[in-house]
């Protein structure tokens, strides 16, 4: 349970699925006749790709990559661990990164470049969240469901120690420290 005297609710679960929406119809436009596959940063992209399979109407593969470099803390380690890779062969196929949210960037750069390098004949990422104010590195983030503010969220594949992942809604940290 959420501690409601230090979170607020930032996006209800309409606005998540609107703006989920808007992806998949990008998405649909800029590859119809054409298969993609998606590669879901676990654990949090669990949530929005799940939605977003569910309103693509071109042909879709779908991956997992693991991938670490926060750990439990609240700020990236600026080390990135690959915990688990993709299994399928993506040379000449369009990928798609889904991510919940792209903070500094460092993890994102590392499996693009990582996924670039195998082949594909593109790769693009997808985002429902960006803080673009706290990129570090350049990554070319094509489809973006909101950019926020440097806030803390939870909810909606969120997670604040791996918990509050499961919330339909996503809520930011009150008092952060």
């Amino acid at each position: 349970m959420l501690d409601q005297k230090n979170f607020t609710k930032y996006l209800d679960r309409h606005e998540i699925d609107a703006a989920v929406q808007n992806l998949a119809a990008q998405i649909n436009r800029d590859y119809e006749n054409k298969s993609i596959v998606l590669v879901g940063v676990l654990k949090g992209a669990v949530l929005i790709m799940a939605d977003l399979i569910r309103h693509l109407t071109v042909p879709t593969e779908v991956e997992f990559v693991r991938l670490s470099s926060y750990g439990k803390a609240r700020t990236s380690s600026g080390t990135v661990t690959l915990l688990k890779d993709i299994q399928a062969d993506i040379r000449n196929k369009h990928v798609l990164i889904i991510e919940e949210i792209i903070d500094s960037g460092r993890t994102l750069k590392f499996l693009y470049e990582r996924l670039k390098a195998a082949g594909p004949a593109s790769v693009e990422i997808v985002t429902l969240l960006d803080k673009e104010s706290k990129r570090v590195v350049d990554v070319p983030v094509k489809y973006v469901g909101r950019t926020i503010e440097d806030q803390f969220l939870v909810g909606y594949g969120l997670d604040l120690e791996e918990y509050n992942r499961n919330l339909p809604d996503i809520y930011y940290l009150k008092y952060p420290n």
